[in-house]
């Protein structure tokens, strides 16, 4: 066990670091990683939204899903596999993006904007917690989105393809592609670095299965800190490279934080609505980057719709901003809640229903015989 933890410790704290670096060699301050950004950014390069500052094809995300391929073969764990509700996982998706970006960062970036000093944070894994919290009261009551089935290989090479095409891209540069010149798109440490920043991370998560979501729902779910600990291990060594690469931009406090707002009640509602679509999900944005490094097209489709949400949030003005959440970004959230909560209670109303039916049929033959 203590061969587990600190194995799980370990991968967290080289998470950390690399954060660290990645800022000090150029990424956004507070985002040395993040899912949720980083997918909108590619959104952006590939021109599916107009949003001039968040336009770049972030590498660490080919290297996420490349670096879980590569191990996944080698380990013999790269199965193709999908059918799993892909409609349902695309809309949480892009329900998951939009309260992330209403937040401003995924998860991660949550815990790596707390690992520099900003206090706005706390409120966002408040409601992280609570909507994981909340998303545990639906799998209490046998929600599911159902099994997935072995898939043809195209389905599992699809996302490392995608990959490899979004690298090319990145390297020719053609006319077509975005490329933002100011904001935190323009901000961006080399791409070798990046690249083997990502593929590494991939290649411990693939191993480990550290999942933010996973984190918190173990341990209130079941009482299993295992993953608690990594997350753990995220903020503590993130905490210490930042106090020693990046100690000029290191400030405690909740206002004037970089890519970061103070406006409470809707950093907290924009990470519940994370926290109980991750659990839903299966996994924070993280995890479910890397199943599709490992052929699941379930997370494949999830992908999809984050790519989506991230495009229709800047199209649409629903992403926050340094001065706050506007009206259609709130507007959003509230729409998101509606939305993901009726297909919960569906679904459990459903599992309930198909249960009691076949109690009465155990019964019925029991009486028959």
């Amino acid at each position: 066990m203590r061969e587990s933890k600190g194995k799980i410790v370990a991968t967290g704290g080289i998470m950390g670091l690399l954060a660290a670096i990645l800022v000090k060699f150029g990424n956004p301050v507070n985002m040395g990683v993040c899912v949720a950004c980083f997918f909108r950014d590619i959104a952006g390069g590939l021109g599916l939204h107009r949003a001039q500052v968040v336009q770049y094809l972030r590498p660490e995300i080919p290297g996420f899903i490349l670096g879980s391929f590569t191990i996944a073969k080698a380990k013999g764990e790269f199965k193709p596999r999908g059918g799993s509700s892909p409609i349902l996982r695309f809309i949480l998706g892009f329900f998951l993006m939009i309260g992330a970006l209403v937040f401003l960062g995924c998860p991660l970036r949550m815990i790596l904007r707390l690992a520099n000093g900003d206090l706005n944070a706390l409120t966002g894994l408040a409601g992280y917690v609570i909507g994981i919290w909340i998303g545990i009261q639906f799998l209490k009551r046998g929600f599911t989105l159902g099994r997935s089935t072995t898939q043809p290989s195209a389905t599992g090479y699809a996302m490392p393809i995608f990959s490899i095409g979004i690298l090319l891209l990145l390297i020719a540069a053609p006319t077509f592609i975005y490329f933002s010149e100011s904001g935190p798109g323009s901000m961006a440490a080399p791409v070798l670095l990046s690249l083997g920043a990502g593929l590494l991370i991939g290649v411990l998560l693939q191993r480990t299965r550290l999942c933010t979501a996973g984190g918190f729902r173990d341990a209130i779910l079941i009482k299993d800190f295992h993953f608690l600990w990594g997350l753990i291990g995220i903020f503590a060594f993130a905490l210490l490279g930042n106090v020693i690469f990046n100690f000029e931009s290191f400030k405690i406090g909740f206002t004037d934080q970089p890519i970061a707002h103070t406006d409470h009640i809707w950093n907290l509602l924009g990470m519940a609505l994370a926290g109980v679509t991750a659990v839903m999900l299966g996994g924070c944005p993280l995890r479910q980057t890397i199943l599709a490094g490992e052929g699941d097209g379930d997370a494949a489709i999830t992908i999809m719709g984050l790519i989506f949400g991230a495009a229709f949030a800047h199209n649409f003005g629903l992403a926050a901003s340094a001065q706050g959440v506007g009206q259609n970004g709130k507007i959003a959230v509230i729409i998101g809640f509606i939305i993901v909560l009726s297909i919960g209670f569906s679904i459990v109303a459903n599992v309930q229903k198909q249960s009691l039916g076949k109690n009465s049929k155990e019964k019925g033959g029991l009486q028959i015989g």
